[in-house]
């Protein structure tokens, strides 16, 4: 599962579009879904233009683990961070990630711990 985590994190860096979409086209089932409080998306194209718009949104910046991936049976938890390299997160979020029975992600549900406010 930690491999499994560590390119769902690496597609979520991604900024090469073909790229990150086949990346995505690996990691989830046709079926799949990507959901937090500000997005809702179905399917491998959908999630990866929603990551292509966190990167448009969040330039610069990099996605990395915020701790430990916590496992049971087909579905991981973890907390990720968003910001700059060596830097203070901007954003904060909590993903739990479910696996179909071919190993591919089914859905994601992520929740926001910590955003930015409009200055």
């Amino acid at each position: 599962m930690q491999e499994l985590i560590d390119r769902y994190i690496a597609a979520w860096n991604e900024t090469d579009e073909g790229r990150r979409r086949e990346l995505v086209r690996q990691l989830w089932a046709a079926d799949g879904s990507y959901t937090d409080p500000l997005a809702d998306v179905h399917g491998p194209d959908e999630i990866a233009a929603l990551i292509g718009a966190a990167q448009q949104q969040f330039p610069g910046l990099a996605f990395t683990l915020g701790g430990p991936v916590d496992t049971n049976h087909r579905q991981a938890r973890f907390t990720w961070h968003l910001g700059p390299a060596g830097g203070e997160p901007v954003v904060i979020g909590f993903d739990v990630v479910v696996l179909d029975d071919a190993d591919r992600i089914a859905a994601v549900h992520g929740f926001l711990d910590k955003v930015p406010t409009a200055a």
